[in-house]
């Protein structure tokens, strides 16, 4: 009895043999591609990234410092206690050369028979002291002790804003202090060059030097 010969693969079992072995190649090829390119990306941000080398990611000295930008920006407020608000009196306006005439002649100071245009605003509280406050942070510019205007605290602010507080006794503060917004600054008095006006605080308020309505800020 012949001993029969094992029959050669067809075409088709071939092409099947190939197929098993083909895309497997194929996927780790594409593996090896992908996982270079992970290794490389990583590579580069080492080199070119401050901080990621060492593992101290943000730290490097040449790091531009972070900066707040919803820090609340300060408005000027009152130079006295808001509850007293009902209480005060604008006994002489700010002179305002676009006013009616009326108001601009409210807005006259006037000592020995001398006309002057008021560059502030005079604020009384019944002819009785009372505190007065820093209107907005700063630093003390100048203290000017006056016995014939009363005494004078002048305070700068960031923008070129600065605000002055005349008629004034018992000053709280030197040249050169840093104020809080609402920190006590004086208390009011009288004075003969304004006599008319009683105890009274003189409030004036400058952009630039140049002086401004204080009206425009605060709803006197």
């Amino acid at each position: 009895m012949r001993e029969e010969k094992p029959k050669a693969p067809s075409q088709k079992n071939k092409q099947i043999q190939k197929k098993k072995w083909f895309w497997p190649a194929i996927y780790s090829s594409v593996a090896i591609v992908f996982v270079g390119m992970v290794w490389g990306y990583s590579a580069f941000m080492k080199d070119n990234v401050p901080g990621m080398a060492d593992g101290t990611m943000g730290s490097g000295k040449d790091e531009a410092p972070i900066i707040e930008t919803n820090a609340p920006k300060e408005v000027l407020k009152y130079p006295f206690a808001e509850e007293l608000l009902d209480e005060v009196a604008i006994l002489q306006s700010y002179y305002d050369t676009e006013a009616d005439e009326s108001v601009r002649e409210k807005s006259l100071l006037v000592f020995n028979q001398t006309f002057t245009t008021n560059t502030g605003v005079s604020i009384s509280i019944d002819d009785q002291p009372f505190e007065v406050i820093a209107s907005m942070s700063g630093e003390v510019e100048e203290v000017i002790t006056d016995v014939f205007q009363g005494d004078e605290v002048v305070v700068s602010h960031a923008g070129g804003m600065k605000t002055v507080y005349s008629s004034l006794t018992g000053v709280l503060v030197k040249k050169g202090d840093e104020v809080s917004q609402g920190q006590p600054l004086a208390m009011t008095v009288a004075n003969e060059w304004n006599p008319s006006a009683g105890v009274h605080l003189h409030f004036k308020v400058l952009v630039d030097d140049e002086t401004v309505n204080p009206a425009a800020y605060l709803g006197f």
